[in-house]
């Protein structure tokens, strides 16, 4: 009663004190401000060097098989050629070709990446004999009915998205970063990704999607990585499991061979529709 009675005889006392809260808040916003800004700082930092570390392949070939589970334990198989062709001025190009089952045999799908912009890709079914773009928005469509969407099987330029270091944890006993990236594209499936990528060579080893309702959709775990030409590292193994249909995806990598001579023409719309040898 008597601090309440002093106050209101002394206005410059409230203003003092009211002044003093003020700049409370005003430095305590300014530190969290700081803060993020030097965590989005660390997590582009730590993306960028980790895309460094990849840079240089100039263009590979591998053998995948993609083995995908049903709700009921159902499995399908799936074997697929993949050619990559490294990008300077904008992204790679990547195209996929299937050479089983018999019934999809010779379908393709050709990524052209952009930094900045939107991907260009291209299907082909040998059933129709048409190659077909695939719009921006069709993106996150599952791929040929597994787990991944067509965007997972982009490569994943930095400039795609935006960076926040979240903290360090150690995943499969490896001392990992932690890291959110935010799609820059309003188109992509994802709200966000949370990323852990291990410290001592910088590769992921999983990664949380969460979607547009900012709900955990899938969790990818990458594993058995092999070093190639003493210095790009490939998982064998990838694993990717929706926690909403509950149904999985498994990618076996084999046989990856570096700067074969890939040339422009080998990726481009004409290469889809190349007859297959063989089988």
């Amino acid at each position: 009663m008597s601090r309440l009675t002093n106050n209101r005889q002394n206005p410059l006392h409230t203003f003092l004190n009211r002044s003093a809260a003020m700049l409370g808040i005003l430095l305590l916003c300014c530190g969290t401000a700081i803060t993020a800004n030097a965590d989005t700082d660390k997590g582009l930092a730590i993306s960028q060097e980790a895309d460094k570390r990849n840079s240089g392949f100039v263009d590979f070939r591998a053998e995948l098989t993609m083995r995908i589970v049903n709700t009921q334990g159902g499995e399908s198989l799936r074997k697929l050629d993949i050619k990559t062709l490294e990008g300077v001025e904008e992204g790679d190009k990547t195209i996929t070709i299937f050479t089983f089952p018999k019934d999809i045999r010779g379908s393709g799908f050709l990524t052209h990446t952009k930094k900045t912009t939107n991907d260009d890709q291209w299907l082909y079914l040998p059933s129709i004999k048409r190659v077909k773009k695939i719009s921006s928005k069709n993106k996150r469509s599952p791929f040929f009915g597994s787990e991944f969407a067509f965007e997972d099987l982009s490569s994943q330029e930095v400039e795609k998205y935006t960076y926040h270091y979240l903290n360090d944890e150690v995943v499969d006993g490896l001392d990992s970063y932690v890291i959110q990236r935010t799609p820059n594209d309003p188109e992509s499936a994802y709200s966000k990704l949370i990323v852990w990528m291990d410290k001592e060579h910088l590769q992921i080893r999983k990664i949380d999607y969460y979607d547009r309702k900012e709900a955990l959709l899938k969790t990818l775990t990458a594993s058995d990585y092999t070093l190639y030409e003493d210095k790009f590292w490939r998982a064998s193994n990838l694993h990717m499991v929706n926690h909403q249909n509950k149904k999985q995806t498994f990618l076996v990598w084999e046989n990856y061979r570096f700067n074969t001579g890939l040339k422009d023409s080998d990726l481009e719309q004409p290469a889809l529709m190349r007859p297959l040898t063989g089988g």
